[in-house]
């Protein structure tokens, strides 16, 4: 009986070792980045998916022309906005840990302080019709406490769990959420697209 008072630290420490990153309190943000798969956006499409068929059988070149008002570019824009919220997500990734860049679309905002954003692959995006495909845009809800402390259209890193998750704002429609552990700022060239 002596005995299993002198080995409940041992196997204390080893069940919490075996318990790996699921355990880790708040506080593994570092860990967590460090775990994470960088990826690009082009993960988040469907391999499969294929826009770009809207616009087969209509005359590009007459859109130059076009008025905002004209029947035909109004029925083009409906399609379009149509296709893009509902884009198509891959749902393998959900639950993924990822580290991924974008630009900052703030939702949720006070003063410089963003509490939720949609993170997005351009510059612009959301101000500009329409906005990107709902595969193409991820909501981001920072914690209480870690809110991002930044400028519109910043462009960041975000660290997280992905969620195959559909959410609708004023902006946008996304197709995926991050569960944040971390958020800094992109240092260095962004990719063009």
């Amino acid at each position: 009986m002596r005995l299993l008072p002198r080995l409940f630290p041992v196997i204390l420490a080893l069940w919490l070792v075996g318990c790996g990153e699921e355990s880790a309190g708040p506080e593994s943000g570092a860990a967590d980045a460090v775990q994470a798969e960088q990826i690009d956006w082009d993960r988040l499409i469907p391999v499969d998916w294929q826009p770009e068929t809207l616009l087969e059988g209509f005359d590009l070149d007459a859109v130059d022309g076009m008025d905002d008002d004209d029947p035909r570019a109004v029925e083009l824009m409906d399609k379009l906005t149509q296709l893009w919220a509902d884009a198509p997500v891959v749902q393998e990734l959900d639950g993924l840990k990822v580290r991924l860049p974008g630009f900052v679309v703030p939702l949720e905002m006070d003063e410089r302080t963003m509490s939720e954003f949609l993170l997005v692959p351009y510059y612009g995006a959301c101000i500009h019709v329409p906005p990107p495909p709902a595969n193409q845009t991820i909501h981001v809800v920072a914690p209480e406490g870690r809110e991002y402390v930044g400028e519109l259209f910043d462009t960041v890193w975000v660290t997280g769990t992905l969620r195959v998750v559909r959410s609708s704002s004023d902006l946008a429609e996304a197709g995926y959420r991050i569960d944040v552990t971390e958020i800094a700022p992109y240092e260095g060239e962004v990719e063009p697209l």
